[in-house]
């Protein structure tokens, strides 16, 4: 798995101009292919009279799925270049549609891979990205006496608790990148004179 990746941080649009041409750049963050088609079906629907609607999405953590379309455009200047635009910048579950109102002026194979790569690379700038991190969940189980003490230096250390369970005992649910779990054991076992039990378990990714 990768350790990190960048995504979007929300849905968004950018215009841009080239040559009278209108290009106007729509991205989302897509957490499955389906998601990222019926985005570009839904601003294929929005600009229904527009010249093109060229799209390209990245699915998967390590990029499994990459898919592009030129709808119309001269094959590679548009969706293969928004496509290498995303992965240059490492985004990761998105997915971008470039709908481009023409202006009268041609602009050539090399134009055109320049505006629809560009279109891409001035949006995520204007919408924002944010970076993902793969970590470790894990649970911690300690007596009710240190279960405060505990939680409270889990969120003062910068600690992420993503779940706190009161039973006979207390058990806190956390998530810490997976280089740290063993100097987090040697902590928790000083902080709790060696009473707590952890466990590691699954995997997750989280915004840093």
């Amino acid at each position: 798995m990768q350790d990190e990746y960048r995504t979007v941080t929300r849905a968004g649009v950018h215009e841009t101009e080239t040559n009278r041409s209108r290009f106007l750049c729509a991205l989302a963050p897509a957490a499955t292919e389906r998601e990222a088609q019926e985005f570009v079906a839904a601003v294929r629907k929005e600009h229904a009279d527009a010249t093109h609607n060229c799209w390209a999405y990245v699915i998967g953590a390590d990029a499994s799925v990459q898919k592009a379309s030129d709808d119309g455009e001269p094959g590679g200047t548009a969706g293969v270049p928004m496509l290498q635009m995303l992965l240059r910048r490492d985004m990761r579950y998105v997915v971008a549609v470039v709908t481009r109102y023409y202006g009268g002026v041609k602009l050539g194979a090399g134009g055109l891979i320049r505006a629809y790569g560009g279109a891409v690379g001035e949006a995520l700038d204007s919408v924002g990205t944010l970076t993902r991190r793969r970590f470790r969940l894990a649970s911690v189980t300690v007596d009710h006496q240190r279960a405060g003490k505990v939680q409270n230096d889990l969120r003062s250390t910068g600690r992420e608790v993503r779940d706190v369970r009161y039973g006979e005992e207390v058990t806190i649910e956390i998530a810490l990148p997976d280089a740290d779990v063993e100097a987090f054991r040697s902590w928790l076992a000083d902080a709790t004179a060696g009473t707590a039990r952890f466990e590691p378990g699954g995997e997750t990714y989280g915004d840093v």
